[in-house]
């Protein structure tokens, strides 16, 4: 283990860096990971294929129990299942939901917790303060630990560190245990070969546990490691870089609405701007959901006000956000313009089949998904027969609707098909397909069909950014970046 000899109830410093490639190399560096979702199951899955003996820590039972039945949870993430039979039944690999026998035996423990926001858009940190408390008792000295879970600028510092030291009676940061934040960089659905290529920021409390995380991540990541000064700059790269994508897509989006009014094509105008060497494209849809991005700009807004004045900064955020937040009810309106121009009144109980319910393609994942606001507008118009397709989800109940087994059923005598989320098996739906069913509108989210194709099959037509033009767009990036 990394842990020195203890002194008086208090160890007397952290694992000097330079010891720990040789503890790697032999496998001698023991990890937790606590919270193995999303991120944090790969996370331990790529330290144990490492060769490091790993504890995946999680409160959620179910998971942990189908986790130890060999039921892997994340079908969605290609090359982890295979990682995860590799290590699975061997000393490599554990899970558990005491916090008891994972923590205390820990070299080096990660925390991939979820920051999520509440009702009124501020963000909580509740499960990370929790685990904060437990370090407190439980952390070895000598151990280092490691932030990967998104957080607002000097939250590490401020909050995380005071926790985990408590009275500073057992634990001193820098002194016994270190304390740094390496953000996660993974995108759902990616995770593997972004794991495999995008740099990794590594922040930390003071330089040997800075030296420490970059060994350990370069132990298992094959990637640069990009040391930041401290724990506060690497969290704000990466609320940076995540705010940068949700503010221009949100200038897309309203783009979109407004080429639709002028009779442009969106896909034609971001084709020819993306030749520009300047210009980087994102793309318009039902809205921007996950854990991340809609989280991410409330974090900067959250971490702005409370500054002096800070209520003034960030209003390119804020306007990012309201645009963002009103796409759902844009697609809800152009449903009802397209059934006006089919001649079904809104007031007839149309029946609506929403293909595509999960945040963004090829992932199952309901955080935050723009379905969830284009359900609830569609009931609060009346609008009650509402079915539902997602490749995902078949058979289950989601949203208040029992999914349909497949986008076929969905839309058989349905009066509109509301392409939300374009799933790699939606992207072969075709006009001619959507008209056999008996639907006479088709609303595109995601523009994977040409208006020209949709009248020839008999459709009422409209798609987000999708005026009339005499040309079509290079269809092949249809999902917003």
């Amino acid at each position: 283990m990394m842990h020195k000899a203890q002194h008086s109830g208090v160890s007397s410093t952290i694992l000097d860096a330079h010891d720990v490639n040789t503890r790697l190399r032999t496998g001698q560096v023991r990890v937790c990971v606590i919270g193995i979702g999303r991120i944090g199951l790969p996370t331990a899955l790529s330290f144990a294929k490492s060769g490091l003996a790993v504890t995946g820590l999680d409160v959620n039972e179910e998971l942990i129990s189908r986790i130890r039945s060999a039921d892997f949870p994340l079908e969605d993430e290609p090359g982890y299942r295979e990682i995860f039979e590799a290590v699975h039944g061997t000393d490599l690999f554990s899970v558990t939901t005491d916090p008891a026998k994972a923590i205390p035996d820990s070299d080096v423990v990660l925390l991939s917790l979820p920051t999520p926001m509440d009702d009124s858009s501020t963000p909580y940190y509740t499960a990370l303060e929790s685990v904060a408390s437990d370090l407190n008792s439980l952390l070895t000295p000598g151990s280092v630990v490691v932030v990967e879970s998104t957080v607002e600028p000097g939250f590490v510092e401020s909050e995380m560190a005071p926790l985990i030291e408590g009275d500073r009676s057992r634990l001193k940061i820098s002194e016994n245990f270190g304390l740094g934040a390496c953000p996660e960089t993974a995108n759902p659905g990616e995770i593997l070969r972004n794991f495999e290529s995008l740099p990794r920021l590594v922040g930390a409390m003071d330089a040997n546990t800075a030296d420490i995380i970059s060994k350990v991540y370069g132990h298992v990541f094959p990637v640069d490691l990009i040391r930041m000064p401290d724990c506060r700059t690497a969290n704000a790269v990466k609320l940076t870089t995540n705010v940068f994508r949700d503010v221009n897509v949100a200038f897309v989006n309203e783009l979109a609405i407004l080429f639709e009014n002028l009779g442009i094509d969106i896909n034609v105008v971001l084709d020819a701007a993306k030749r520009k060497y300047n210009f980087e494209p994102h793309y318009p849809g039902a809205g921007v959901g996950g854990p991340c991005l809609p989280v991410n700009s409330y974090q900067l807004l959250n971490t702005a006000s409370g500054l002096v004045g800070g209520d003034s900064l960030l209003s390119m955020v804020r306007a990012g956000r309201r645009a963002n937040e009103a796409m759902p009810s844009h697609v809800v309106n152009l449903m009802f313009d397209g059934l006006h121009e089919a001649g079904i009144a809104a007031d007839s109980a149309p029946v609506v089949a929403l293909l595509g319910v999960s945040y963004k393609p090829n992932v199952r994942d309901m955080q935050l998904a723009p379905s969830r606001e284009i359900v609830r507008l569609l009931r609060s118009k009346g609008v009650v027969r509402i079915r539902l397709y997602d490749p995902y989800y078949v058979g289950e109940e989601i949203l208040g609707v029992k999914a349909a087994a497949s986008a076929a059923d969905a839309m058989h005598g349905a009066d509109v098909a509301v392409l939300v989320t374009a799933h790699e098996e939606l992207l072969a739906l075709d006009a001619r397909t959507v008209s056999e069913s008996g639907c006479k509108v088709f609303v595109d989210s995601m523009r994977i069909m040409s208006p020209e194709e949709a009248a020839s099959a008999g459709l009422v037509y409209r798609g987000v950014g999708r005026g009339t033009s005499n040309e079509e767009g290079d269809n092949s990036d249809r999902h917003p970046s």
